[in-house]
This record gives C-alpha cells, sequence and structure tokens, in this order.
C-alpha cells in the first residue's frame, strides 16, 4: 500500500452490508445508498471498483494497520434481501444512432433550425449513460428520439441490436419516465401499481402473480409504506420512485429519464441515480438527461454523451472525461467538479474548443483513449442479467458469457418463496398484438379507474354536486310557484333559460379546467404504451355520462316542482331529456375546448365561444328580429335548441290555459307566448330539437377524440 493513501473498509456481520470507504489521497468520502435493498436489483457478479461499491455495497473488507471494528446497527429489524424474481424475461438492447439530423420549421417563409447536426454513439445495456449540455444543445431532442416520441424532419438512423428499429417494438420494449412527475393525484400507491399490472401485463399471468410483482417492485423500490397512500400526497422522491415502479412492472430493457434528479433534494437525487445504478447493474438499458450534477452524482454515471451546439463533443466512460480534455488541451483543475467544467467548455467560456472536439470525437479519439485506459486498468465488462438469474462465475472471477443473461443450468437460480418465474415470449422481432392486453380489458380497466377518480375529485363531483344543491335551492325561492302563473309567463321562461344556461356552464367549466391536467397523464402512459387512444376515450365518455346525468336530474327534480311547472309525466320527463341533452353537448364542447387547449386558453375561450350561442338562442332576441344576413346564424347555436325544447315541453302540445289571478293576463294562453316569441309547440319541433342536440353530442366526441390524436402526433 503506498504510504499517501489508505483505505478504510469496515466488514459486516449483519445481512443488510453497508461500507465506508476513506481514501486519504483525493480525500474523498463514499457513504452508501440510503435504501439498503438497491443492490438486490443487481444480480450480476460485477468486479469490485469503487463505483460498482458505491451502489451495491461491499459485504467485508479489511483495515490495514488498525483493528477490527464492527459495525453498529441503526435498528434491530432486519430487511431480507428481495430479488425481481417475478418480472418477465425480457433480451438486452443495445440502442445505436447513426448521422442523426433533427430539425424544427421557424415559421412562415424561415426555413427550418437544425438542432441535431449528425451525431452518431451508441448506448449498451447494463450501462448508465448520462445526457448532458448546455440548454439549447438538443439532449431533449436526442432523447426523445430515441425513444421514438419524435419522428418527423428526422434524418438518419436508429438501429436496435444492430437492426434497423420498428417503432411499435421498440416503444412495447421501452419507457419513458417524465421530469414532472405525471401521476394520477386521486390514486393510492397501490391503485396505481394495480392498475398499470392490469395494462402492461398480459392476462396470461394470474392475479396473484401480479400481485407478487406489484410487492416485490414496491419493496425494492422503498413504496411498502405508503401504499395507501395518495399520490399527490407523495414526497418528491417518493414520487419519482413510484413514476420508476409503474414502469417496471413488465420489467422493460430500456429506460429513458428526463431529468431524473430536478426537483430533488441532495439525499433523494443520491438515491434516485443508485436506483438507476442498481437498474443498469440488472442488465437495462438507461439513458437519462442530467443538467450539471454534483461531482458525487456524475461519477456515478458509466457513459457521458456531452452535447454542445446539436454537436457530440464527448462520448465514452465518464473516468476518461478528464484525460480526454487534458489531450485536447483542456486542463481540468484539482478539486473541480468535472461536469462543470465540461459544461463550461461547452459554452466556450475556456476557447472556441467545440469544433476541434467534435473533430476529434468524429475521429474516434475516445475510443482510443477508452481502449488504453481499459488496457491499464483491467476493468472486465459488466454481464447482463436482465433475466434476473444469477450469473455463474468462472475460477478467476469473471463472468461466464451467457446470452441475454439466462443460465444454461438452472440449478443455479436461488430458491424463493415463489418459484412461479413469468417467462416472456415477446422478443425483438415478434409483434403479435399491438398492445399487451386487449381493447376491451383495457376499457374496463381504464372505466373503473375513472370511475373511481370522479368519486374522489373534488372539484369534478363534489362541488358539482354542492353547486347543482345550492343553486336549485336559490332558484326555487326566486321563482317558487310561477310555473301555472299567467301573470308571470316571462319570469318563468327567464327561470327556464337560467336553466339551460347553468345546465351548459356547469357541464362545460370543470371539464375545461380538469381535462387538460389529465393529458399529461393520458399522454405519459400512452406513448408507453399502457393502451390504445379509443379505449381511454371510450372509458372517459362513458365514465363522465352517468355522473352528468346524475347531476342534473337531481337539480330538475327540485326545480322543476318547487317552481310549480305542469305536474305532467310526459311534460317532466321532455323537459328533463332536454336539459340531460344540453348537459351532455356542453360537457362535449368543454372536452374538445380541454383537448385542444391548455387551462389558460380553454378558460378563456369557453365562455367567450358560448356568448354567440346565448345571443341567438331566441330568447333575447325573436327569430325574425335578427338581419337576414344574420339569420342563419341560430341555426348553430345548440342552446337555441336546449331553449327551444324546453319551451314546447312546458308550453307547447296545446297546454290548457293558465291561472290568472289580475284582472287581465296576456298570455293567458300558453300558445299565444310561442306566438309572441316565434317558436313552434308541436312535437315534431321538439322530436328535431332532440335530433339536433343527440347529433351534436355524437358530433362533439368524434371531434374531441381527433383533436386528440393530432395533439399525440403533434408531440412527435
Amino acid at each position: 500500500m503506498a504510504a499517501d493513501q489508505v483505505n478504510i473498509t469496515i466488514p459486516t456481520d449483519s445481512e443488510d452490508h453497508q461500507s465506508v470507504a476513506y481514501n486519504a489521497k483525493i480525500g474523498a468520502v463514499y457513504s452508501p445508498p440510503g435504501i439498503k435493498d438497491l443492490e438486490s436489483l443487481n444480480n450480476a457478479s460485477v468486479s469490485s471498483d469503487s463505483q460498482s461499491n458505491l451502489c451495491n455495497g461491499s459485504s467485508a473488507v479489511t483495515i490495514a494497520k488498525a483493528n477490527t471494528l464492527r459495525k453498529v446497527p441503526n435498528s434491530n429489524t432486519k430487511k431480507p434481501n428481495f430479488t425481481l424474481t417475478h418480472l418477465s424475461k425480457r433480451p438486452p438492447v443495445d440502442i445505436q444512432f447513426i448521422d442523426l439530423k433533427y430539425s424544427v420549421p421557424e415559421g412562415r417563409r424561415r426555413g427550418y433550425k437544425t438542432i441535431l447536426k449528425g451525431v452518431n454513439g451508441k448506448f449498451k445495456s447494463g450501462e448508465l449513460t448520462g445526457i448532458m449540455g448546455p440548454s439549447g444543445a438538443g439532449k431533449s431532442t436526442l432523447m426523445n428520439i430515441l425513444a421514438g416520441y419524435k419522428t418527423s424532419n428526422l434524418e438518419g438512423s436508429v438501429l436496435i441490436n444492430g437492426k434497423e428499429r420498428s417503432q411499435r417494438r421498440f416503444r412495447k420494449m421501452s419507457c419513458y419516465i417524465m421530469q414532472d412527475d405525471c401521476l394520477s393525484p386521486h390514486l393510492s400507491v397501490m391503485e396505481a401499481m394495480t392498475v398499470s399490472a392490469n395494462l402492461k401485463i398480459g392476462k396470461s399471468v394470474s392475479h396473484s402473480d401480479k400481485k407478487a410483482i406489484i410487492n416485490e417492485v414496491l419493496e425494492i423500490l422503498g413504496l411498502q409504506d405508503c401504499l395507501n397512500t395518495a399520490s399527490v400526497c407523495l414526497s418528491g422522491g417518493q414520487r419519482k420512485r413510484l413514476s420508476i415502479a409503474l414502469e417496471l412492472v413488465n420489467n422493460p430493457p430500456v429506460m429513458f429519464f428526463d431529468e431524473p434528479t430536478s426537483g430533488l433534494d441532495s439525499s433523494s437525487c443520491f438515491q434516485c441515480l443508485c436506483l438507476l445504478k442498481s437498474l443498469a447493474r440488472g442488465g437495462r438499458t438507461i439513458i437519462c438527461t442530467i443538467h450539471q450534477p454534483s461531482a458525487r452524482l456524475f461519477e456515478m454515471f458509466d457513459n457521458l454523451y456531452m452535447l454542445a451546439e446539436g454537436q457530440c463533443i464527448y462520448r465514452g466512460p465518464v473516468t476518461n472525461l478528464v484525460p480526454f480534455l487534458s489531450s485536447m488541451g483542456l486542463n481540468c483543475p484539482s478539486y473541480h467538479n468535472p461536469a462543470d467544467y465540461v459544461m463550461e467548455v461547452a459554452c466556450g467560456e475556456h476557447g472556441d474548443y467545440v469544433q476541434k472536439l467534435v473533430v476529434a470525437v468524429n475521429a474516434g479519439r475516445c475510443n482510443t483513449a477508452l481502449s488504453k485506459a481499459l488496457e491499464a486498468t483491467g476493468q472486465k465488462l459488466i454481464a447482463n442479467d436482465i433475466a434476473k438469474e444469477t450469473m455463474p462465475m468462472k475460477p478467476n472471477g469473471e463472468c461466464l458469457n451467457l446470452p441475454n443473461g439466462s443460465s444454461k443450468n438452472p440449478g443455479l437460480v436461488p430458491p424463493t418463496c415463489t418459484t412461479s418465474l413469468l417467462d416472456s415470449s415477446e422478443n425483438l422481432t415478434q409483434d403479435k398484438h399491438g398492445f399487451p392486453t386487449s381493447g376491451f380489458h383495457q376499457f374496463l380497466v381504464l372505466f373503473m379507474r375513472s370511475v373511481c377518480i370522479i368519486f374522489r375529485d373534488k372539484t369534478l363531483t363534489r362541488l358539482r354536486l354542492v353547486a347543482h344543491f345550492i343553486i336549485g335551492v336559490l332558484i326555487g325561492a326566486i321563482f317558487y310557484g310561477i310555473g301555472n302563473d299567467a301573470a308571470k309567463v316571462m319570469s318563468n321562461a327567464g327561470c327556464l333559460f337560467f336553466t339551460v344556461m347553468f345546465m351548459m356552464f356547469t357541464a362545460m367549466m370543470p371539464t375545461i379546467l380538469t381535462f387538460p391536467l389529465e393529458m399529461s397523464v393520458f399522454v405519459r402512459e400512452h406513448l408507453n404504451y399502457w393502451y390504445s387512444l379509443k379505449a381511454y376515450y371510450f372509458a372517459k365518455t362513458l365514465a363522465d355520462v352517468p355522473f352528468q346525468i346524475i347531476l342534473t336530474t337531481c337539480y330538475i327534480v327540485g326545480v322543476y316542482f318547487i317552481t310549480d311547472q305542469p305536474l305532467d309525466a310526459t311534460r317532466f320527463f321532455m323537459f328533463l331529456l332536454i336539459a340531460v341533452l344540453t348537459a351532455l353537448v356542453s360537457q362535449s364542447f368543454g372536452l374538445l375546448v380541454g383537448a385542444a387547449f391548455n387551462i389558460e386558453s380553454g378558460v378563456f375561450l369557453g365562455p367567450i365561444s358560448t356568448v354567440p350561442m346565448v345571443l341567438f338562442s331566441g330568447f333575447f332576441a325573436k327569430l325574425e328580429d335578427i338581419p337576414f344576413y344574420f339569420q342563419w346564424l341560430p341555426y348553430l347555436s345548440y342552446v337555441k335548441y336546449s331553449f327551444e325544447g324546453t319551451m314546447v315541453a312546458i308550453y307547447g302540445l296545446n297546454r290548457s290555459k293558465l291561472v290568472c289571478n289580475r284582472d287581465y293576463c296576456h298570455f293567458k294562453y300558453p300558445s299565444a307566448f310561442l306566438d309572441e316569441m316565434s317558436l313552434k309547440g308541436d312535437m315534431l319541433t321538439y322530436f328535431i330539437d332532440i335530433g339536433v342536440l343527440s347529433g351534436l353530442f355524437v358530433f362533439l366526441r368524434i371531434v374531441a377524440y381527433f383533436v386528440l390524436r393530432i395533439r399525440l402526433f403533434q408531440n412527435r
């Protein structure tokens, strides 16, 4: 041992191993991960270097020039080692991209702006790769292209294990975990995991095996203590781990992370990267963008892909970054974070070295330096064990080379409490089904989830129920007993028109406010191949309709009888049908606005777009009084058909004369009032109104569906 370097390690006798390593030469202390079960994700046998010890722990080491120390456990409770033995076996995936060029339009007659300028690279399984670069360098664009989220205005090729990539097959074997944790706020951790397992794992897997998978993943990721906690109540680190757990249930061999440490404290960042490191050690291809990490986090990456001005200025092992920069005349100062230094180089703070580095990378100088570094250190490559089987060892400590991480000797698999391993027949060349489950099964799962969310959503359900009750009592108190009074026909018409308006706004505005928030969750789940757009949309539609009908019925029943409308079952159900259709059409219109715009734009455009509809409804201005060049506009207003149908139900169909308590009542006969409003009171008019409202409901739902499809394609 060198005189200026002392290595200290602490052996332990307990099962939950920890180690602390101190290097006197560099003066750095490395602590183990905060989650002791992280090493259980790594069943591969790796070379015992400082980097692997950092994430995987060390069982026992000796101390030079000192007596043996014993670790004092933090608690008397010992956690058993958990392994992901129930996850389906997947083949390893290497991603290679050649001469990728990507451009975006800058506007009319301004041409295109090039984001990526012919970048090349290869990301291997079993490695944690970080993509870095200044703002606007193209790191997020590159990852979106590799994940298959961007396909337009793209040149070059992406290869999977040396073969041309199929977008559908690749999306089935990969997942994308976004920077913002897009989770359903009203579902608990266990409920979210159950939905994920039911959608991402085929029906061939039994319910008990799915539950075993969920429990394994939650135990490994340290989420067992918050099974019944709503997602909205989780901490930042827990939300990030839950996002990973939701995608891990079907064991994707490729995982993309967009800024996984964003918004987390230093301890949570370290635990998050330890988790990603362990996932990579399990044979997965882990790719993530990272924004200027600390030195402690930076050294946890296996490989770095550095971008500047849409070009690659370094690709290779993190440990080889500083020597490579030194060979280019860029010497990183001592005690300086290499991540900060290479970022400064990319920004041009040390001179114009970007093009020089690009030329060097394209000439293969990174690979040459890597080969020399591997020869000098004798570093061994990490075997792929994504099949979750114990890797047999040679007598000299090297891993046997087994394809796809599958052991040839089944006796080497350690015994577990359950021995039913889920063998996946899926490989890179088979494409039997578009999604893991059938469309009807997706619809059932999503329908039950939507119903659960509606029950728990205060904005969409509880506040609407309270509003219907309060407004119903208020309307009943103001217009009490005027429905059969000939002297108050105009006031009663105002009451009925207000009912139409109330049905319209209470159905439209909550949808405009809540649906854009659900869009982020839908986009994440759909692009990660959980379910189809059709299954989601039908489930969303059918789950919303019953609640809207119930709320409308409760309001109409109270207002109708308090205001003393005609006690005729036919008229009552005619009035109720018009109110329900008005609410459904308004809800469909709100869904269309919410799907097409964000919340800020939708809140403005939704009410504003209804103003012309209200103006041409026939209540404020008779249809015959509208100028001839505007007389076609009322037929585009669904409020006109709602108001007309309401008038027919209450005053049409040859209703008998009203009660008049004054000397003279001009509208003693209801037909006189309909003539004054330029309305007809026959059943044919009512059926036309019903048909138009029903057609508008179907039409708006179809248009909203295609708007959602357009939004999905725009993301690409």
